[in-house]
Order: structure tokens, then C-alpha cells, then sequence
């Protein structure tokens, strides 16, 4: 069909190639001035054109009503509809990554540092399925994300067309909700209703497939109220304030119990219930642990702050659980990193568990007072029924707590101080770089021995300063969680803490974080090894160390490659030289931290063991 100019696209046909009169002298010899010249009478040009509203305008326009300001993305052929009008759309800041899965870590992080929702897109086939560890990383850890891809022209649906896959069959498993939009005039209702939906109840992924056609369509859909995508939801709507009667039993728990610990979990960050967990804290005088995802829930140097639990946890923290008469558990789910196996977890203890997905209450241990509702609401609610305990009442419980820490942080061996065979040891470098930042930074792990190093060692101050893939421990997160994170919060300093191998992963950021000059300063752990596949060899495996070892690049000279100064550390000196170094850089800089190659993290609850059975040390030096 032929096309007179101006003439308008008939709905659902594409729009037809634009000739676009070139500024640039055909000789090739135009100045650097004269080809900015050029793109941005272009951009004009574009701009100020009339066309048809499509279904691609209708996207811009619905993200930019729900706040959303950064989009990490990655073209391809059925979303250039998209790329097309995205020029004119200046709210919203395009984040060109280098892979689809860096970009949906970098909106997990975004939306993690920011409390706000994520958005990554990618195209259709292979653009769709690398999304996809992405939004299962999201899932698992409860992070409001709205994940959207491309498919192929809806006639060409279920007919094997080029890069065609049943992307919202895959994802089915690993989303709140997904959609599959055929027609323009359904995306307006269908991104409000994902926004809601990712960021409301217990957070979470939501996936929006869109067929070429419908973002090339003209379409004149007005986008819907708040009350309007609220009152089209179908389904039940609990309380989140959790029950009264609940309250009560649990206010009447505590009042009995001579040695509760309260358990905080990723529901608290997500519930911004910080200040509600500390003032319960404070007036119950009970003292917290947290887990991996929970770090950050309360200021580390609160007196009633006690550790992290779990596997890899503080032994002193592992054996409060394992002597309590009382856990009061907020916003966590009791995996199986934190109890191990469930017949022998907390054996005299009675448990209370809060959460807002009523899924996980009795999932994995029985408890005595379930209570379903957010984790502000129910802690204060809490906080007003029971009674005020004076530091007097618990000071025998207290001081034996204090004891047990004393006693677990003084005989812990982590490398042999800064020292371990002649290299670094992991832990030192972790504690400096928490120490330099004031403890206040955006700290972004990998997965993995450094992971855990962070966990223990860096302190934690501020809510939201921790950022980790926990429930799917997805190596290859730091570094593209920790842009969407410096992007989310602009205001802190960012570090993405990574081993080797996992840096290796995702490697190819480096370019996206040179490209728009996010300030992500990146600290390497290299131990030359798959270091907890290592460790786990030489504890339980006998030392087969089969394909453990992971030799490297230089990783100074990659990162120059991508015009991102970089620094390396040997010794302790070198330490506190580069990390300062770092810091002084306007933009991204990378710290190569030459570590020991066989430092283990203790203590280490073995797979199918329980909180009493923690391997202590294996293989220290002599003191």
C-alpha cells in the first residue's frame, strides 16, 4: 500500500520509513560540532512532527505516570517501535546495557536502594529469556520490578516465527502476575495494574509481553485512576494491620517469656518499619538478629542489635536461637539457610511469625502465634500492647548474651587478622572499606564467600545499605545491582563487593557504567577460586577441588580497556591507598584485591546439620 506524506498509519500496520535529510557533508569530513549540529536539528525534526499516537506512546506515557524515571534496556527488532518515540520521552533516563540480564539486575537494585519500582525491557527470543534469571532473582528476594519484552506480530503467535518463545509461559512461575497485550488500546490499564501489583502486598515481579503489532496500533485509551485498577482486581483483600486477637496472644507471649529474640527479615525493609522494630526493641527489651536480607533492619551499633544468623552466621547469634524460649519473627520466611534442618531448630523456643504473605506462615516450622499483616503495622501494634521492661528485668539474659558474643567474635578466626599466607585476608579488606565509608554507603554483594565476608564484617548503619541476592544467590548481581542502586539512590556512595567469578559474569557492564558515568566503585575479591565451591570441597568433598580454580584476567588492564581507572592491593598498606584512591574518582573506579586463595568463612552450618552442629574452624593456623 502506498502512503502519501502525512498521511497516518492505519491502525495496526507498521509506520512507514521516514527520510530524514542528512546534515553531515558527504565526504565524511564533518566537524565534531557540525555533527552535533546535525543530530540535534534531527531531534527537532523528530519532535516537532505530527504523527499517530501508537501503542508505544501509550507505554512511555503509562511508566512515566507511575514514576518511573530510569529504564535499563536493550534493543531489538520488535520493540524499535519503542526506540523509535523514545526520544520523545526526555522524563525518562534509557540506560543502554550490555545484556538483558544486567539490566534486570540493575532495576532489582534500582528498586531495592530506591523503595521504588524497577523496570528493565528487553526484545523478543534470547532478549526475553536472559530477562529471565533476572525476574527469578526478584521473585525469590520480594523486589517490586516490572519486567517488560517484545514478541512478534500477534498473527505470527504460535507459528515459530523468528525469535518467537512462550516468554510468559516460562516466566509463569516466577511472577506476581504476567500479561500477554495484543492491542494498544489494553497497555495503558495493563502498566498501572503491573505497578500496583509489583509494589503492593509482598512485593514482587511482574511481566508485561507486548506483540509488535500492538505497540505500532493507534490508539486513543485514556489511562485508568488508582481506584480504577484497584476496583478491577479481582480476589480477596486481607487486613494488613494483623489480627487483634492475634496481637494480643503474641503481646501475651512476650510478657511470659525470660529469653525472647526478635528475628528480623527482609519484610521489615521492604514494610520501612526500621523505627517501629527499634522502638519495640527498645520497650520490650529484646534483643535482634537479622538475617541475610534483614541486614540493615537496625543500626548494628544499637545495644539491643545482636547479629546475623544463619549458616554462615555468628555463632553466638545461632546459639541465642537455638536457647530461646520466645523468637518473635518479622517479615522472614524461615529458609532453610537460616534454621537447617527444621527438627532440631529452636528446640525450647515458642514462635511468633508476622508476615504479609500468609504462604509462609507454618510453610517451613510450626508456630504457636501465626499473625498475617505488614511489618510496620503489626510492630506497632505490638509496641502499644506490651508492657514497658526496664533493662534491669533482663540483665541477666542480656549479659549472658553479651557474654556468648564476646566470647564468638574474640575466638573467631577470619584469616589471621589482615594476614593469611603471605596475601590478604578477605575480611580485613571487607571491614576497611566499611570503615572508610562511614558504615553508611550502598554495599552491593555477589554471591558467594564474599557475600558472606560482607555480611559479617562491614556494619551496617542505615536501612537499605545492604543489597544481595538471597533466595536464588545469583552470581553476577553486584555489579549491575549496584548501578540500578547508585542511579536509585544518588545520595550514596555505591560499592559492589564481588569475587572473581562472579565479576566475571557480568563483566561487560563495566561499559555501561563508563558509557553514562555511574559512580559504582567495584572491589574485586580474587582468590583465583570458586572460593565456597572451594571450601565446600575441602570440608565435605575431601579435597577434590575439581574445577574450582578460576584463573583470571588482569583486571586492572579490563577495566582500563573500558576507560574505568582502576587500582590493585597486595599488601595492607595498600588497602586504605586505594580505597581512598577509589573514592576520589569522579565516576566508576575498580579495586583489584589480590586475597588469599584458601581462606574459609567460619563458622559454616553443613548442609542438612542444624544451628548446633556449626563447624568452628577448619585448618587454622596456630596461633
Amino acid at each position: 500500500m502506498t502512503m502519501t506524506k502525512g498521511e497516518p498509519a492505519r491502525p495496526g500496520a507498521a509506520a512507514p520509513a521516514r527520510g530524514r535529510r542528512s546534515h553531515v557533508p558527504a565526504d565524511g569530513t564533518a566537524t565534531a560540532a557540525a555533527v552535533e549540529h546535525a543530530r540535534k536539528e534531527m531531534l527537532h525534526e523528530v519532535r516537532s512532527r505530527k504523527r499517530t499516537r501508537i501503542g508505544a506512546d501509550a507505554l512511555m506515557e503509562a511508566l512515566i505516570r507511575q514514576g518511573a524515571d530510569v529504564l535499563f534496556s536493550y534493543p531489538g527488532g520488535v520493540i524499535l517501535p519503542i526506540y523509535d518515540i523514545l526520544g520523545d520521552y526526555p522524563e525518562i533516563r534509557h540506560i543502554l546495557v550490555r545484556h538483558e540480564q544486567g539490566g534486570g539486575h540493575a532495576a532489582d537494585g534500582y528498586a531495592r536502594a530506591s523503595g521504588r519500582v524497577g523496570v528493565c525491557m528487553g526484545t523478543s527470543g534470547p532478549g526475553a529469556t536472559n530477562l529471565v534469571t533476572a525476574i527469578a532473582t526478584a521473585q525469590l528476594d520480594s523486589v517490586p520490578l516490572v519486567a517488560i519484552t517484545g514478541n512478534v506480530p500477534a498473527a505470527l503467535l504460535g507459528k515459530d516465527a523468528f525469535q518467537e518463545i512462550d516468554i510468559t509461559g516460562i516466566t509463569l512461575p516466577m511472577t506476581k502476575h504476567n500479561y500477554l497485550v495484543r492491542d494498544a488500546d489494553a497497555i495503558p490499564h495493563v502498566v498501572a495494574e503491573a505497578f500496583y501489583l509489583a509494589k503492593h502486598g509482598r512485593p514482587g515481579p511482574v511481566h508485561i509481553d507486548l506483540t509488535k503489532d500492538a505497540l505500532q496500533q493507534e490508539t486513543h485509551a485514556e489511562h485508568p485512576s488508582l481506584d480504577d485498577v484497584i476496583a478491577g482486581l479481582p480476589g480477596f483483600r486481607p487486613t494488613i494491620e494483623g489480627h487483634p486477637r492475634q496481637l494480643k496472644l503474641a503481646a501475651r507471649e512476650i510478657a511470659e517469656a525470660k529469653r525472647p529474640l526478635v528475628l528480623a527479615g527482609h519484610g521489615v525493609l521492604i514494610a520501612e518499619a526500621w523505627d517501629e522494630l527499634r522502638a519495640f526493641a527498645e520497650k520490650a527489651q529484646i534483643p535482634v538478629a537479622w538475617t541475610l536480607l534483614g541486614i540493615g533492619a537496625i543500626d548494628e551499633e544499637h545495644p539491643l542489635a545482636y547479629g546475623y544468623m544463619g549458616m554462615h552466621g555468628w555463632k553466638h547469634v545461632n546459639r541465642a536461637i537455638q536457647s530461646a524460649d520466645l523468637l518473635i519473627a518479622i517479615g522472614m520466611r524461615f529458609d532453610d539457610r537460616v534454621t537447617g534442618n527444621v527438627r532440631t531448630y529452636a528446640p525450647y523456643a515458642r514462635i511468633i511469625h508476622a508476615d504479609i504473605d500468609p504462604a509462609e506462615i507454618g510453610k517451613n516450622v510450626a508456630v504457636e502465634v501465626p499473625i498475617v499483616g505488614d511489618a510496620k503495622a503489626v510492630l506497632a501494634g505490638l509496641t502499644r500492647l506490651v508492657h514497658p521492661v526496664e533493662p534491669e528485668a533482663r540483665a541477666d539474659y542480656l549479659a549472658e548474651l553479651a557474654s556468648l558474643r564476646r566470647e564468638s567474635e574474640g575466638s573467631s578466626w577470619h584469616g589471621s587478622g589482615a594476614w593469611r599466607d603471605g596475601l590478604l585476608s578477605a575480611d580485613y579488606v571487607v571491614t576497611r572499606i566499611g570503615e572508610l565509608t562511614d558504615h553508611v554507603a550502598t554495599y552491593v554483594a555477589d554471591v558467594g564467600q564474599n557475600q558472606m565476608w560482607l555480611a559479617r564484617y562491614t556494619r551496617f548503619r542505615r536501612p537499605h545499605s545492604h543489597i544481595s541476592s538471597g533466595g536464588l544467590g545469583t552470581m553476577g548481581f553486584s555489579v549491575p545491582a549496584a548501578m540500578g542502586a547508585a542511579l536509585g539512590n544518588p545520595a550514596a556512595e555505591t560499592w559492589a563487593i564481588t569475587g572473581d567469578g562472579g565479576f566475571q559474569m557480568t563483566s561487560q557492564e563495566l561499559m555501561t557504567l563508563a558509557a553514562d558515568r555511574i559512580p559504582v566503585k567495584i572491589a574485586v575479591l580474587d582468590n583465583k577460586k570458586l572460593g565456597m565451591i572451594r571450601q565446600w570441597q575441602e570440608i565435605i568433598y575431601a579435597g577434590n577441588y575439581h574445577s574450582s580454580h578460576l584463573p583470571g584476567p588482569d583486571f586492572v588492564k579490563l577495566a582500563e580497556a573500558y576507560g574505568i581507572p582502576a587500582f590493585k592491593a597486595t599488601t595492607t598498606d595498600d588497602v586504605d591507598r586505594t580505597i581512598r584512591a577509589a573514592q576520589a574518582v569522579d565516576g566508576p573506579a575498580l579495586i583489584w584485591f589480590e586475597i588469599a586463595e584458601e581462606q574459609n568463612v567460619f563458622p559454616m552450618m553443613p548442609a542438612g546439620k542444624g544451628l548446633s552442629d556449626l563447624i568452628e574452624t577448619w585448618g587454622a593456623p596456630e596461633e
